[in-house]
């Protein structure tokens, strides 16, 4: 009986087999990318949903915040001290698969860039000279490395002023515009203090420096710092409110002596025997409170699947309050 063999030539049927090993190796990658791609999109959808979680846990925290601010307010509104340490004491919320924690402290103990300018119409404003020169002050005071504060003033007024002229050491947009990448000032309020970084002059050591002593309220209105909230090292919030040189130490020694429930007036405060060498105080009185209308929030919620941070601003100038922005992330 005559044997049986493969057709075809030795090299042919080696032919055959590599063509099949390459097929199954293209196969393989494909069915690797394949699962790979879908692993992604599984994590992606999964991160997704710890995320809309997340926001849901910390938008019900805003509710409850907002609560507690317009009781603290109801319960004393022509007050506001520190009594109940309310101010950065965290309170907790437990939320589905996780812990949602906030913090709130007075809002309006900043400097208010926004107050740089102030409001002439509709949409229309124009720079404000004795915020810029309070400014200059701060810049200072607290040892911001500025080589004109004055100049950096004026540069954040033209920023947000809806003219184009320039103010005395200021900027406009002829100083942008032939920058590598140029743009334009915005002529309108700030959102978001993070925009002080492009402000002509502004350094990014600068920057840092002055960020924990500005806000961008919105407002063209200097916030009004309150007496009975403000921790004494931000006492040069106070000093640059005087006329003259700022007397941060004086400031300090009246924060520290303030009664334990705070001051009833604001006038009893600049009337204080801390303050009695300090001579002449101008404006202060009207340029501070004992009340708080603006309260910043911070909410931090762990879930298993992720974590998130926010930070919101909440408006009290008429109750209940109410939350007006939220920015997620760490604040910049």
């Amino acid at each position: 009986m005559a044997s049986m063999s493969m057709p075809g030539k030795p090299s042919e049927r080696g032919a055959a087999l590599l063509t099949v090993l390459l097929l199954v190796a293209v196969i393989a990658v494909l069915a690797a990318t394949a699962l790979e791609r879908l692993r992604i999109a599984t994590k992606i959808g999964g991160n997704a949903i710890a995320l809309d979680q997340a926001r849901a846990a910390a938008i019900a925290t805003e509710a409850l915040a907002t609560i507690k601010v317009s009781d603290l307010l109801r319960k004393s509104p022509d007050r506001v001290s520190l009594v109940g340490d309310w101010s950065g004491t965290p309170f907790a919320l437990p939320v589905p698969g996780g812990i949602a924690t906030a913090r709130i402290v007075d809002g309006g103990n900043c400097f208010n860039l926004n107050g740089l300018v102030l409001k002439a119409g509709d949409g229309v404003y124009t720079a404000n000279p004795a915020a810029m020169e309070r400014f200059a002050k701060l810049i200072r005071v607290i040892g911001a490395p500025a080589r004109s504060p004055e100049a950096i003033a004026a540069a954040t007024a033209d920023w947000i002023d809806t003219d184009t002229e320039v103010q005395p050491n200021g900027a406009e947009d002829s100083d942008y515009a032939g920058l590598a990448v140029p743009y334009r000032t915005p002529n309108m309020l700030m959102t978001d203090v993070s925009e002080l970084r492009a402000v002509k002059g502004v350094t990014p050591e600068l920057y840092a420096k002055l960020r924990p002593w500005i806000c961008a309220l919105p407002m063209a209105l200097q916030s009004k710092v309150n007496v009975n909230t403000l921790r004494p090292e931000q006492a040069p919030l106070l000093a640059i409110l005087t006329p003259g040189a700022p007397n941060v130490a004086a400031m300090q020694r009246a924060l520290l002596g303030r009664p334990a429930l705070g001051y009833d007036t604001v006038e009893k405060f600049w009337a204080s025997s801390a303050l009695g060498g300090i001579g002449d105080t101008g404006s202060a009185s009207t340029d501070s409170s004992v009340t708080s209308k603006w309260f910043a929030l911070r909410v931090d919620v762990r879930l298993k699947d992720g974590e998130l941070e926010q930070n919101g601003l909440i408006d009290a100038s008429a109750l209940p309050a109410r939350l007006v922005s939220r920015q997620w992330g760490e604040a910049t």
